[in-house]
């Protein structure tokens, strides 16, 4: 009698364990601006190094007063890497990009920025505001830009955003809002399914 009821024990913990696993929630961040707040989802499941390496950048503050240097109508707005007086934040090492994790460049979603070499991307990302198509893999240079997250909550700010009036300061700094856009924030918020 005891054994039959430790297995039914049993089977009752590794069924419960199974569907914990298959419920498992995405990690959420709130991303707070002058302009206002944004909530972001992010899809650790098939981005896990981009989702693993922005987590460790935003619970460190590194995104703490940064800007959005580069903001373009129609196309994106870039940010997380620099402060306001243009100066770049020291990163920790590029990570691999997961482009090829089957998520689009769509409108409301964060990509990792990164330069020419697919495998540069460190602390920068954008949001999409028009589903650009031609960053997804294979893109012109055949890596894409790896989506790792979706706003779920404020996109009328990321549209704020992206309308500002903005100056080329030199060939660095194109389209930067002339007055700054700062990231005062992020933060982990909470679980959603």
């Amino acid at each position: 009698m005891l054994k039959k009821m430790l297995s039914a024990v049993a089977i009752v913990c590794l069924m419960a364990g199974l569907a914990f696993a298959e419920g498992k929630k995405n990690p959420v961040v709130v991303m707070e601006t002058t302009l206002g707040n944004v909530k972001i989802e992010l899809f650790e499941k098939e981005a896990p190094i981009s989702v693993k390496n922005f987590l460790e950048y935003a619970n460190s503050g590194f995104y703490n007063d940064t800007i959005f240097h580069r903001v373009i109508p129609g196309f994106m707005a870039q940010g997380g890497g620099f402060t306001a007086d243009r100066k770049q934040k020291p990163t920790r090492a590029a990570i691999k990009n997961e482009a090829a994790n089957g998520l689009k460049n769509d409108r409301g979603t964060l990509a990792m920025a990164r330069t020419s070499a697919p495998d540069s991307a460190t602390a920068q990302f954008f949001i999409n505001v028009v589903d650009n198509n031609m960053l997804n893999r294979p893109s012109p240079d055949g890596a894409g830009y790896a989506v790792f997250g979706k706003v779920v909550d404020g996109m009328d700010v990321v549209d704020k955003i992206v309308s500002a009036k903005t100056h080329n300061v030199n060939m660095v700094f194109q389209n930067m809002p002339e007055t700054p856009i700062f990231i005062k924030s992020v933060k982990s918020v909470k679980l959603v399914k």
